[in-house]
């Protein structure tokens, strides 16, 4: 099993329900988010403010935050989950240098780094991330990349996206469609 964040931009109507839920079940302080709801830019998706991505940390197969930090703060569990452990972080942030995604992020009042854990304590007794859990339209879902029952139309690097094959991110995503225009079939 490999875990990983199924992303829906042709649901996602930019509430940023998730990134609040992560924000509270965490308990990060106001300035401080692990996941980012953005709106899509006009190159991308022509109607503005009608198609988004919520990200957060895409718990690569090979991440560069695991590989970077001088002492073991970051493992890789057998499900693909990404975590790290701020007791052993020593705040030199080499894991945010390091991750061309940007899940990292430094806690200027610890002066340590943190990101998001796929909420792996709740997983790990049968519930779901919080975020996912508060998206009221259910554009954020957990998904297991080795399944045979992955949706056929979701891909890995959509538009505007960092390449990254090397690290082999999770986060799959489901591209947004145009809005049917009046007359359309």
């Amino acid at each position: 099993m490999r875990r990983a964040f199924l992303v829906n931009s042709d649901k996602c109507i930019g509430c940023r329900g998730c990134a609040m839920a992560c924000k509270s079940f965490n308990h990060l302080e106001p300035e401080r988010f692990w996941r980012y709801v953005y709106p899509l830019d006009k190159a991308i998706f022509p109607h503005e403010e009608r198609a988004f991505y919520s990200l957060a940390c895409n718990h690569c197969e090979n991440p560069a935050c695991v590989e970077a930090c001088p002492v073991g703060a970051y493992h890789r569990r057998e499900d693909g989950i990404v975590v790290h452990n701020q007791e052993l972080c020593i705040g030199c942030k080499n894991c945010i240098r390091s991750c061309p995604y940007g899940a990292p992020r430094f806690n200027e009042e610890l002066k340590k780094s943190e990101k998001c854990s796929m909420c792996y304590e709740r997983q790990d007794i049968g519930m779901n991330p919080a975020c996912v859990d508060a998206c009221p339209v259910g554009a954020l879902t957990i998904i297991d990349l080795e399944s045979n029952d992955l949706p056929t139309n979701a891909v890995q690097y959509p538009p505007g996206y960092p390449q990254m094959p090397k690290l082999n991110p999770g986060t799959r995503f489901i591209l947004a469609h145009e809005p049917k225009q009046p007359g359309d079939k």
